[in-house]
């Protein structure tokens, strides 16, 4: 071959390589994060593609998808994509926020290292946030700094990534864990609400009316409205449509299913409603949910 030729295809070669380190960092930035920020930038309506953890230190309201919860002290939030986040806080300046895509790490296919599924996100029954002791939090600020200081550049930096944020996810999967029968976090006040809670689950795909649920437990839809409010701090209608938007984010990120077969399965009249009640609840359709979610690697399990 001609030196020229040997040449060229090696600079073509070097080119492709820088090309695609390129290409691989900013995929990489772009999926997973660490930053801190004024929590003043909150106030208005955070919904993206990303898991979010949030670590607070003061006082002040939460609103997720417009129910307000209320924190104190040293504080550990956690939200899912496309969940509409908001923060009013009178003395935490600034916030440490960390944002993780399904595609840098799927809490599904590792929910047996971090049990955060259902724990820490993508639960409708138990509260976004808890509070940690100093020294959790000390820990937790310890690992976000490590993030934050890692060069994505680095060799191995992306299974050292993923085994901080690991970290941080399996220790406060233990705190709240431990939290829940101490905080009465879990639905145990009322033999009422764990019925409920259980009916929800049992028909939400079908009867998404709170008088069914009423009539089922006996009791009137102002009593359960009641109840429900004063344990869950949201209507009944809320949890049942939370409970079926949950169900549909599973469907779409989780299968290869079409949107049509999806809105059949959640017994919606067509896939147009579907789309339209989706869309009202989350700020996106189903499709471009799947756009910007993807479709998980547990999907080809």
């Amino acid at each position: 071959m001609h030196l020229t030729s040997i040449v060229n295809s090696t600079l073509s070669k070097v080119s492709a390589f820088r090309n695609f380190k390129t290409t691989y960092l900013y995929f990489m930035k772009n999926l997973f994060s660490v930053t801190r920020i004024p929590a003043a930038s909150m106030k208005m309506p955070v919904s993206d593609e990303f898991y979010h953890v949030l670590l607070l230190d003061g006082t002040g309201i939460i609103t997720v998808d417009f129910v307000e919860y209320a924190f104190s002290g040293k504080t550990a939030f956690f939200a899912s994509p496309f969940q509409n986040v908001t923060l009013h806080t009178r003395d935490a300046a600034e916030i440490d926020l960390l944002k993780f895509h399904g595609d840098f790490y799927c809490i599904e296919y590792h929910k047996k290292e971090v049990a955060c599924n259902g724990l820490l996100f993508n639960n409708i029954y138990l509260f976004p946030h808890f509070p940690v002791s100093d020294e959790i939090f000390a820990e937790l600020q310890d690992y976000f700094g490590k993030i934050s200081s890692l060069e994505h550049d680095e060799a191995f930096s992306d299974a050292v990534l993923r085994s901080y944020l690991q970290l941080i996810l399996a220790i406060s999967s233990k705190v709240k864990g431990k939290l829940l029968p101490e905080k009465n976090l879990a639905t145990t006040r009322l033999q009422e609400l764990t019925d409920f809670q259980n009916l929800v689950e049992t028909h939400f795909l079908k009867e998404k009316s709170p008088a069914f649920y009423a009539d089922l437990l006996h009791i009137s839809p102002n009593t359960l409205s009641k109840k429900i409010k004063a344990e869950y701090h949201k209507t009944p209608s809320q949890i049942i449509q939370e409970r079926v938007i949950l169900e549909a984010k599973k469907q779409i990120h989780l299968t290869r299913k079409s949107i049509k077969e999806i809105a059949a399965t959640l017994h919606f009249e067509d896939e147009y409603y579907f789309s339209k009640y989706f869309k009202r609840h989350t700020g996106i359709s189903p499709t471009q949910f799947r756009e910007k979610t993807g479709i998980s690697i547990v999907a080809d399990l």
